[in-house]
């Protein structure tokens, strides 16, 4: 095993490009793993490359976050064997987004803005710096990814600063041309970056991971990416990834807090003549919920998925608990009345779990949601095998003064927990509240784009607009 510096034990190489290597090592005095990245001096070194080098050493020292490696030493290689530098920074246990795509993960709309949430806010700590950090080279390969935790997609770290510049000021640039291509904004091309250069090659890294694609063998229309038929996401997402990969940088986002806050407000999308442009949602492919406007109404229908593997573990479980409340009732017949009464009513709790659970199975597989509207009243059903259950009670159409679509967001329980609530429709009267929320009662409405489509042809029939709350 070859011991560097005396001190850093080399174990494998993590990496390889012209004049660079990172390797896996071990630091045999605190026994730690570590990332060495080493600069060698030879036939394709380049003395642009010690330039990078000794700015990414002084940057990552100054930096401290924690989803971003830590510095732990910089010091010149001369041995036989190896002349340069090196840096040691700590390493992180996690495979990159790219190796995470290559094993076959696919990432749900949901966890795609739950990464970009975490990364913009990597990039606000980042670009206020100062003097500013641009990283100039994020990418699949330059993320990584922890194991999933919760509603998580896992915990997310920027690696790689090979490629950092700081900018003392906006419009302070540097004509050294660094980054990969599919991920560059235009303005990269001629040598010059700032904040929302970052926030392109984010936009691009996101557009890789819903399409499976390198955004370089995406087609291109005016420098633009397009791969909006290549997905199913909520036309006001899209929309965000368009803004984030304007290659106008007048029509980007400037800064990651813009960006960030544009995440769970979604801004109205810019049209190429600079016009607000209005986004039409329509009915995503394999939806499960039919719209149909008769003469004087209109209905929602959210049919049943059918299968789910979820019914195939609740339902046994749902027949055992039932089951046994059955017996337990039964038998409470058998016994002398009025003693028998503490019995049964001790039941009723257990019977009401039962009930519970064996709809949660049977439901999502044989159970419809209707809302239907027509020029007087409005109603919200739940049907299966013919029964039906309103709620809340029907209601006057002429009551109906608002239409709010609330996206998917997280809230805090009373412990400081993150609790995930999903996208909703709520449609508000003088006297109550009609709501359709994502996988309503477990079923139907599986995407934000749905439920997005559903308002839209909701708010042109009752000739309202659309509110977000």
């Amino acid at each position: 095993m070859y011991l560097l510096a005396n001190r850093y034990k080399l174990e494998r190489q993590l990496g390889k490009k012209a004049g660079r290597q990172t390797f896996l090592a071990r630091d045999s005095q605190t026994q730690n793993l570590v990332v060495i990245k080493l600069l060698s001096f030879g036939n394709e070194f380049e003395w642009d490359d010690l330039k990078l080098f000794e700015r990414e050493a002084a940057t990552l020292q100054e930096l401290s976050h924690p989803a971003i490696p830590q510095y732990l030493d910089y010091f010149e290689v001369d041995e036989p064997a190896r002349k340069g530098f090196a840096i040691a920074q700590t390493y992180i246990d996690a495979p990159s987004l790219e190796q995470h795509l290559q094993a076959g993960r696919t990432f749900s709309e949901a966890d795609i803005k739950q990464l970009a949430h975490n990364l913009l806010e990597i990039l606000t700590y980042l670009h206020q710096r100062q003097p500013s950090v641009i990283h100039r080279d994020l990418k699949p390969s330059n993320i990584l990814l922890g194991d999933r935790s919760g509603t998580s997609p896992g915990q997310v770290y920027l690696v790689d600063f090979g490629s950092v510049q700081t900018c003392v000021a906006k419009d302070i640039g540097t004509r050294t041309i660094v980054g990969t291509y599919g991920y560059m904004p235009p303005e990269q091309f001629g040598g010059r970056v700032g904040a929302a250069s970052d926030i392109y090659s984010l936009g691009a890294t996101l557009i890789c991971l819903v399409t499976g694609q390198h955004p370089a063998d995406l087609p291109q229309d005016d420098l633009r990416i397009e791969f909006e038929s290549l997905v199913n996401l909520s036309p006001s997402f899209v929309a965000w990834l368009r803004q984030m990969t304007e290659p106008s940088l007048k029509k980007r986002f400037s800064t990651a807090e813009a960006a960030l806050k544009a995440l769970h407000t979604p801004p109205v999308p810019i049209a190429s003549d600079g016009h607000h442009a209005k986004v039409i949602p329509h009915q995503p492919a394999g939806s499960r919920v039919r719209i149909s406007k008769l003469n004087q109404a209109i209905e929602v229908v959210i049919l049943p998925n059918g299968f789910q593997w979820a019914s195939v573990f609740l339902a046994p479980f749902a027949i055992a608990w039932n089951s046994f409340i059955f017996f337990w009732t039964l038998s409470a017949f058998f016994i002398p009345f009025p003693i028998n009464i503490p019995f049964l009513l001790f039941s009723l709790p257990f019977w009401s779990a039962g009930i519970a659970m064996a709809l949660s199975a049977l439901f999502p597989v044989f159970g419809s949601v209707r809302l239907r509207i027509d020029q007087h009243n409005i109603s919200l059903t739940w049907e299966m095998f013919g029964l039906k259950c309103s709620r809340p009670r029907d209601d006057q159409r002429q009551n109906i003064y608002k239409l709010v679509y609330v996206p998917k967001h997280f809230v805090k329980d009373s412990d400081g927990d993150r609790i995930h609530k999903p996208a909703s429709l709520e449609i508000r009267t003088n006297r109550r509240e009609y709501q359709l929320t994502g996988r309503h009662g477990g079923i139907g409405i599986a995407t934000e784009a749905e439920l997005e489509w559903i308002a839209h042809e909701l708010s042109e029939w009752l000739d309202m607009p659309i509110e977000r709350g």
